[in-house]
C-alpha cells in the first residue's frame, strides 16, 4: 500500500528495527480485538482481498457482549436498547423468531454464529494481546504482541491496522468527598454480573444513562430499598411507540426525510402523551430539548417508581461514613452503591497523537481515520442514535475498499488523502448536542453513513 521507493519484503523475512528483529508480514493488515467491531472488520478486509491477523486478549469473540471477560460492560439483564431490525447486520441478518430487543446471550449467540458462518476464527489469535503500535518506515505499522499469559514480546509489521477495541471497557468512576470513609461497598456498573450480589441490599445506583436506568430497575426487583440518582433531566423513550419497536418509528421519519427539528416537534409531542410529565414521578424535567443528550431508553423505570419499589433522587453531595448526603440536603443510607457513570476511550497500545487525543477525546475524521497516517483506523467509536452494527459494517467497508484503492493507485490516493485528512469536523446528528463525554462520538444513522459515503468519494477521486 506505498508509493514510496522503500524495500517490501516477502511476508515472514525478519528485519531488524531499533535493534530488535521484525517480523515483516508484507501485505497483511492487523486488526486489535475480536469483538463485534473487530469482527465486521476481519470480514470486509478478507472479503475485498486482504490478508488478516486479528488479536484478541481474551479466549473468544464477542467483546463486550461475552460477559465471561473481564472487560465486558455486559450486566445482569442487559438487552438491546435499539430493536433488532436496526441493529443486525446488513448482510448476516438476526433470526426472525428473536423478541425485538434480544438480551446480552443472545447477542453473543449472533456473532459467534456471525464469526462461524464466514469463518473468522482461523484469522484470530487469542489470549494475545497487543502491548504497542508503532510507526514505521512507508506508512507501516509494527504491532508489538504478547501473551495474556506472560512470556516474551514478538513484534510484527503490517501494511495496515485497524483498531476495534471498543469504548465500553474503561470506567470512568468519579470521585466524591469522603468516599474513602465510607462503610458500605462501592462498584463501578460494569462488575454487577451476578444478581444475588443486589438481593435484599440498600442499594444506591448513580448515574442516568440506559445502563443506570436498567440496573436502578434489576435492582428494584430484588434489593430491600433503591435509590437512583442523576445529575439532570433525560428524556426517557419508550421502547415501544405506536405498538411499533420506537427506532422503527423513528427511521419512518428519516425515510419521510423530515427536518430534525420537526422530528424534534413531533418527539416531544409523541412523548408527552405516551410518557407524560416527567416530575409527576419525582424525576427533574429535562433543561435540553429532545435529541440534544442520547435519549434513554427504558420502558420499566417508570413502572418502578410508580410502583414504589424505586425512589428518584437527586446528585450525590458528599459520602459520610453511614449515609451519602444528596445535593438538596437529603440522606439515605445504602449499603451498595453503584456508579453507572459510563467509560472513556482508551489505546493503551498507541501513542496519543496518533488519534489525535485531546483531554481524553479522540479526534478522527469521520471518528474512523486517523489524520496523521492513512493507514490507522479505529471502527466502532460511534453513539447512534440507532444500531451500531450497520455503521461498522459500512465503516469496515470504507476502509477496506480505501486500502484497496491505495493498492492500486498509490500515487492517486496519496494526493486524495491530502485533500481529506485535515477536513473539520462536521456535525454528525440532526441537531446540535451536549458537549460532555458520553456524546463525543454521537451520531444520527443516515448523516453518518451520507458522511462517510462522501468521504470515501473524495478519496477515490483520481484527481
Amino acid at each position: 500500500m506505498s508509493d514510496s521507493g522503500h524495500v517490501r519484503h516477502a511476508p515472514g523475512t525478519t528485519v531488524w528495527h531499533r535493534g530488535k528483529p521484525v517480523d515483516d508480514r508484507g501485505d497483511t493488515v492487523c486488526v486489535v480485538g475480536a469483538g463485534a467491531s473487530g469482527l465486521l472488520a476481519i470480514k470486509n478486509l478478507v472479503e475485498h482481498g486482504f490478508a488478516v491477523d486479528c488479536y484478541e486478549r481474551e479466549t473468544g469473540v464477542g467483546g463486550a457482549w461475552n460477559w465471561r471477560h473481564d472487560r465486558s460492560p455486559v450486566t445482569v439483564g442487559t438487552h438491546l436498547v435499539t430493536s433488532r431490525e436496526v441493529t443486525q447486520i446488513p448482510d448476516f441478518p438476526m433470526p426472525d423468531s428473536w423478541p425485538d430487543y434480544p438480551d446480552h446471550r443472545q447477542m453473543l449467540s449472533y456473532l459467534e454464529r456471525y464469526a462461524d458462518h464466514f469463518g473468522l476464527r482461523r484469522h484470530v489469535w487469542f489470549g494475545t494481546e497487543v502491548v504497542r503500535v508503532e510507526p514505521a518506515d512507508d506508512d507501516r505499522w509494527d504491532v508489538t504482541i504478547r501473551s495474556t499469559g506472560g512470556g516474551a514480546e514478538r513484534t510484527h509489521r503490517y501494511a495496515g491496522v485497524v483498531v476495534a477495541t471498543g469504548h465500553l471497557w474503561s470506567p470512568l468512576t468519579p470521585s466524591y468527598e469522603g468516599q474513602d470513609r465510607f462503610a458500605g461497598e462501592v462498584v463501578h456498573a460494569s462488575t454487577v454480573k451476578d444478581p444475588t450480589m443486589l438481593r435484599d441490599r440498600r442499594v444506591l445506583v448513580i448515574g442516568g444513562g440506559n445502563t443506570g436506568c436498567d440496573l436502578a430497575v434489576e435492582a428494584s426487583r430484588r434489593a430491600a430499598a433503591c435509590w437512583h440518582s442523576t445529575r439532570r433531566g433525560y428524556w426517557y423513550l419508550p421502547k415501544y411507540l405506536l405498538g411499533r419497536p420506537v427506532h422503527q418509528v423513528a427511521a419512518l421519519a428519516e425515510a419521510l426525510r423530515l427536518p430534525g427539528r420537526l422530528q424534534q416537534w413531533l418527539g416531544h409531542r409523541l412523548l408527552r402523551w405516551s410518557v407524560g410529565d416527567l416530575s409527576r414521578f419525582g424525576l427533574p424535567a429535562p433543561d435540553h430539548k429532545l435529541f440534544q443528550t442520547l435519549p434513554v431508553v427504558n420502558h420499566e423505570l417508570l413502572h418502578a417508581i410508580g410502583h414504589g419499589r424505586l425512589t428518584p433522587v437527586p446528585d450525590v453531595a458528599r459520602f459520610h461514613p453511614d449515609s451519602v448526603e444528596l445535593v438538596d440536603g437529603g440522606s439515605i443510607e445504602p449499603d451498595l452503591v453503584i456508579f453507572a457513570t459510563g467509560y472513556l476511550p482508551r489505546f493503551e497500545f498507541l501513542a496519543p497523537d496518533l488519534v489525535g487525543t485531546e483531554d481524553g477525546r479522540p479526534h478522527l475524521l469521520l471518528h474512523a481515520f486517523s489524520r496523521r497516517s492513512p493507514t490507522l483506523a479505529v471502527v466502532g467509536l460511534l453513539e447512534p442514535d440507532a444500531g451500531l452494527l450497520p455503521l461498522v459494517h459500512w465503516q469496515t467497508v470504507a476502509v477496506a475498499r480505501w486500502w484497496r484503492r491505495r493498492q492500486r493507485d498509490p500515487g492517486a490516493a496519496a494526493a486524495a488523502w491530502d485533500r481529506v485528512k485535515d477536513a473539520p469536523d462536521r456535525r454528525l446528528t440532526r441537531t446540535r448536542t451536549k458537549d460532555t463525554s458520553r456524546h463525543w462520538f454521537a451520531v444520527s444513522q443516515p448523516v453518518y453513513l451520507t458522511a462517510l459515503e462522501r468521504t470515501l468519494r473524495q478519496l477515490e477521486v483520481t484527481r
